[in-house]
């Protein structure tokens, strides 16, 4: 039997050994594939009230490798169904990352009947599989006439033959003004390209640039800032790193040095959805939460939580903001609410939480306090008032005070937690595993604290 055979037996054999995404590790309300090996996302399109999300998958282990596309669909970014996968790997290559979008105009001529076809553009990896001995890195196409139910890979594939190194990652979007499609695209090292193309399946470079520091997975996107009637356009690199500037349908014009739009250890290959409906208007993001740890299970990593970006201007400086999507209320059970509560020290006033899946925000005041301590299943989150940090392993951010106050969000699943602060100013992505018996705790050190308001919420299962 071959290798790949076995493999995936075994995995079969390891899933039917539980219920159904009730494993002990198994994350309840962020994305996993049933099986195999999960990293970045990919192809993040609505269509027809259904959020798509692709993702790079190893259906035969859980281990990196054989790279294909995965496939999901919700209707509510909350509730995900994974479907047959979408893209296998062929004589080009395997099936590395890339985008889709709607061609509602049919630039490509893929339409057949009424409803527009979804389009994926996706990297061929070349050498990565012994059926593409000796092809390099390409960007391809595959098509879906059915609303996403069934793709075929484009006839004439490479649409972009190989520019240089691993070229991968195309990103694209429709650029109204020019009436266009515009891929931004990672080349090697530092740099990255800017293609056009009017029909998805000719494209010619229009821009060239370095984006030091960063590499691969390159997203590109228009949002308004907050509180005015201004635009800027966002260039982010798999990391979140992200430059904002202006475009004119052929270059990118960063006006700021880079910033990052998350400080936490397990977050990579951030993807934004396109064709979000502009009386949505939401931009929406989801990042693999690379670097977690599911020992004894049949998947391998997470997706983190889906989040709205939104731009924040102060001063000359813009800057993104990260917020939960506003459906995770579909998951909300008990609430337990505090009101203007005196903290003394050593006291936890998290006692009353019983379960490992939260949605805890919370605004304090510290008084006395050196330290608010925030335990999450053996994971200490420590703020630092006289400095206006937040600590927790080995990194610390900054987050300034509102008002004399700080205000922390927290989204607990069982094997993560993200934290938000400031309105989405502060961004952290973390996995972890949990200490056994470790509770929920929220105290403070040194002296006592005005608990201005607590609102947990109980979050149920996804699955």
């Amino acid at each position: 039997m071959p290798i790949a055979a076995i493999a995936l037996l075994t995995l079969m054999t390891q899933s039917k050994q539980t219920s159904e995404y009730t494993e002990k590790l198994r994350p309840q309300f962020h994305f996993t594939a049933k099986t195999g090996w999960l990293n970045d996302p990919n192809g993040l399109v609505f269509y027809g009230g259904t959020y798509h999300l692709f993702f790079q998958h190893n259906p035969y282990s859980t281990e990196w490798g054989n790279m294909t596309w995965g496939h999901a669909t919700s209707p509510d970014l909350v509730h995900w169904h994974q479907q047959a996968n979408a893209i296998e790997p062929d004589k080009l290559g395997t099936i590395f990352s890339g985008s889709a979008v709607v061609d509602w105009k049919n630039t490509a001529g893929f339409q057949d009947g009424k409803d527009p076809a979804l389009v994926c553009i996706y990297c061929c990896a070349g050498g990565t599989s012994p059926e593409s001995k000796g092809q390099p890195f390409t960007q391809c196409l595959s098509y879906s006439a059915d609303a996403g139910k069934t793709w075929t890979k484009y006839s004439g594939n490479p649409v972009v033959p190989h520019v240089a190194g691993e070229n991968r990652d195309p990103k694209v979007f429709w650029y109204e003004p020019q009436q266009k499609w515009v891929m931004a695209l990672f080349l090697d090292g530092n740099d990255f390209a800017l293609f056009g193309s009017n029909d998805l399946k000719k494209w010619g470079q229009m821009q060239r640039f370095k984006f030091d520091g960063v590499g691969e997975c390159p997203d590109f996107f228009e949002i308004p800032v907050q509180g005015s009637d201004e635009k800027k356009w966002v260039f982010t690199s798999a990391s979140g790193r992200y430059l904002v500037g202006s475009f004119d349908g052929l270059h990118f014009k960063p006006e700021q040095k880079a910033l990052s739009m998350d400080d936490g250890p397990n977050y990579y290959a951030v993807q934004t959805y396109s064709d979000i409906p502009s009386h949505d208007g939401r931009r929406i993001q989801i990042a693999w939460m690379n670097g977690g740890k599911y020992p004894e299970m049949p998947f391998n990593q997470q997706m983190s939580f889906p989040c709205v970006l939104s731009l924040h201007r102060k001063g000359d400086i813009y800057k993104i903001h990260r917020n939960p999507v506003n459906e995770i209320h579909k998951l909300y059970g008990q609430t337990y609410r505090e009101r203007g509560l005196a903290m003394k020290a050593g006291e936890n006033v998290l006692s009353k939480l019983k379960g490992d899946l939260w949605d805890i925000e919370f605004e304090i005041e510290p008084k006395d306090a050196s330290q608010i301590v925030l335990d999450i299943h053996g994971n200490h989150v420590t703020l630092d008032p006289s400095t206006g940090t937040v600590k927790s392993g080995d990194r610390t951010v900054h987050l300034s005070p509102e008002r004399s106050r700080f205000e922390l969000r927290a989204l607990v699943d069982r094997t993560s937690f993200e934290l938000f602060g400031n309105e989405g100013a502060l961004s952290f992505t973390s996995c972890y595993l949990p200490s056994k018996g470790a509770p929920l705790s929220l105290s403070v050190v040194g002296g006592a604290a005005h608990l201005t308001s607590l609102t947990a919420h109980a979050l149920k299962s996804a699955w």
